[in-house]
């Protein structure tokens, strides 16, 4: 059994920062990076949601800017507390280890069930929705296997692969993450694991509003979450183009180790995890691949954020910065359908960064920024 290193540290948040900070999420325009910069640049949420209108109008957005109001904040806290779920900041103690660490976490999630499952360390175990038998009897070996020596079984409740290390996992601890809101879990089918999961030692999360039906775009982020909070991923049966391979992905970019389990060339099921290997995924064809691989990761004290529940200042305040209209056509030109790092453009145009990263903002709320995966930038060309 292992031995989590890591100590829970962090600051709650008070019931009017949480509102604060489901306001801000809930506006037009501000995903996880912008949250982010906003309130390292202005201090708390309450001071980025005064100035969202502004700073939209500025990026020259051309659809009036909504921000979350008050009571919309104060009703999904209500909704929560009715349903036994509760909302986790990214400064909270309680909030996944991992998850924490990658650029871009989401700044609250969603949560229903033990919450001690989110602080343990994570094997994610995704793969084929249209799993074989053996497919299905290796997820859950693995999910079995992982679980009695102490990590907690991260996947997407869909069928197949997912259902399988689920269910396998019941008694050690897995973690259901959704891509609509915990009140509205897909597929249908899987209501009652997701009951069993939450009753029991095991914990539902989702990064989406309470009564969010999922559509197809959600799944990704869905995956994102999947990849973030597990220390590595293991692949069994994913067809190429599928969700599975995206998960792999994410868990890359993350620097999280990603297993694949070998499989026939004649099955479609297995040509994405296949190439996995060629790609130089770990060959996994026992649990303890999967376990040996992950010791070294899981014995090492992992760093958390300390101070106020309010994120630690990073970027260069924009508070006293001012963009004349030229320097903002400057930046805005430096910008392209191309991802680009956020230093070359400011290389480039030579301007403050703190310029730069408040043009970025104006941009982003205007709904004329593209964000990408390693903090690229690009500008939204069908605006």
């Amino acid at each position: 059994m292992l031995e989590v290193s890591a100590r829970r540290t962090g600051v709650a948040l008070t019931e009017r920062q949480k509102i604060s900070w489901l306001r801000l999420i809930r506006s037009d325009n501000v995903g996880p990076v912008t949250f982010r910069d906003l309130i390292n640049h202005f201090g708390t949420a309450e001071a980025a949601l005064d100035a969202l209108p502004e700073l939209s109008r500025r990026g020259a957005g051309t659809r009036t800017f909504r921000v979350a109001t008050t009571a919309e904040a104060e009703r999904e806290l209500e909704i929560a507390h009715r349903l036994g779920a509760t909302f986790i900041g990214i400064g909270e103690p309680n909030y996944p280890f991992a998850l924490r660490q990658i650029d871009g976490a989401p700044p609250l999630l969603a949560v229903k069930g033990n919450l001690n499952a989110a602080f343990r360390p994570s094997l994610g175990v995704v793969g084929s929705r249209n799993a074989s038998a053996s497919g299905a009897k290796f997820a859950a070996m693995i999910a079995r296997d992982a679980g009695r020596a102490g990590y907690v079984i991260t996947s997407g409740l869909a069928r197949g692969i997912d259902t399988a290390a689920h269910r396998a996992s019941l008694a050690s601890g897995t973690i259901a993450v959704l891509a609509g809101g915990i009140d509205r879990p897909y597929p249908r089918e899987n209501i009652g694991l997701l009951n069993d999961i939450m009753a029991g030692q095991g914990l539902a999360v989702s990064e989406m509003p309470f009564g969010w039906e999922p559509r197809a775009r959600d799944f990704p982020r869905r995956n994102r979450l999947i990849a973030g909070i597990s220390l590595g991923v293991a692949i069994i049966e994913a067809a190429n183009r599928s969700g599975s391979l995206i998960t792999a992905r994410y868990a890359a970019d993350f620097g999280r180790l990603v297993f694949a389990v070998p499989g026939s060339p004649l099955d479609p099921r297995c040509h994405g995890t296949n190439d996995l290997l060629k790609q130089g995924a770990i060959v996994t064809t026992t649990s303890d691949d999967v376990l040996d691989g992950l010791a070294p990761l899981s014995q090492h004290t992992l760093p958390f954020p300390t101070g106020a529940g309010e994120p630690a200042q990073e970027m260069p305040s924009i508070q006293s910065a001012r963009l004349a209209n030229g320097d903002r056509a400057t930046i805005t030109d430096a910008l392209g359908p191309t991802p680009v790092e956020i230093d070359d453009v400011i290389r480039h145009t030579g301007l403050p960064a703190a310029e730069v990263y408040l043009a970025l903002i104006e941009l982003d709320l205007a709904g004329r920024l593209n964000r990408h995966a390693s903090g690229l930038v690009s500008l939204n060309v069908e605006q």
